[in-house]
């Protein structure tokens, strides 16, 4: 936890929180702190700043808050992603918010198990929990929006057009013939396949909205990996884009 996430009902005064649970069972047992240390800290989907420790114990921990910078700027880049495993899809959610993206839309493909839709996993709580592990790693207060489209189709035809809005529009394909692009982009909705990528009835439903077809390379990657690899790849192309903005469009 690098930063010390701060929620509305925490708040006692303007300036003093009062913290519990795995917040402060963190500061007491990682952070060691002690009266009178300063921690990171940051109002969710407010400002980063600092927090005075006034007093702790196992029970409450006692911060004095200032808080007046604002988080680091989004990355511009929509995440249109296939349902993966709902073991991997924890730590997918987890290192997508802590690499700057605020607009995440799982989907159906033909290639997802309908299974997945059950998962405890996809309750709103769940997914919450997963965002704000994501927050406090990358030191931000952005809360990403998490969509849930099960049906391919109907994602496809009816909303995907205006979720993708001007952006440059890139499907990630294993057997593409092309690679990822390197000029300067000032938005990306991309879309990443499941296991084994998109069925070719998919390819062709996402080309006919403009999505590019591009691949990794030869090596076959899990998804875990290949949303990694893609984002940080795309993201120096997508940075420069993203420094005068502090939210994602709708």
């Amino acid at each position: 936890m690098n930063l010390l996430l701060l929620h509305p009902d925490d708040f006692i005064n303007r300036d003093q929180v009062q913290i519990r649970g795995r917040r402060l069972r963190h500061i007491n047992s990682v952070l060691k702190a002690k009266t009178g240390d300063f921690l990171k800290a940051g109002l969710l989907d407010g400002k980063i700043g600092r927090a005075e420790v006034l007093s702790l114990n196992r029970e409450v921990a006692d911060l004095r808050i200032e808080l007046t910078e604002p988080p680091p700027p989004p990355l511009a880049l929509k995440l249109i992603l296939a349902l993966p495993r709902p073991k991997m899809l924890r730590r997918i959610l987890q290192a997508s918010t802590s690499l700057g993206i605020k607009q995440i839309h799982l989907i159906g493909s033909w290639r997802v198990e309908k299974s997945y839709w059950q998962s405890p996993f996809l309750e709103p709580d769940k997914i919450h929990e997963q965002l704000i592990l994501g927050l406090e790693q990358a030191i931000d207060t952005q809360l990403p929006e998490v969509h849930l489209h099960p049906y391919f189709k109907p994602f496809v035809e009816d909303r995907l057009d205006a979720i993708a809005g001007d952006t440059t529009r890139l499907v990630a394909h294993p057997v593409a013939a092309h690679s990822l692009p390197a000029t300067p982009l000032t938005g990306l909705t991309l879309a990443i396949g499941p296991e084994g990528g998109f069925i070719p009835y998919e390819i062709e439903k996402l080309a006919e909205l403009g999505f590019a077809a591009a691949s990794l390379g030869p090596r076959i990657l899990t998804v875990e990996v290949a949303v990694s690899s893609l984002i940080s790849r795309l993201a120096s192309n997508l940075e420069s884009s993203s420094q005068n903005t502090h939210t994602c469009d709708p």
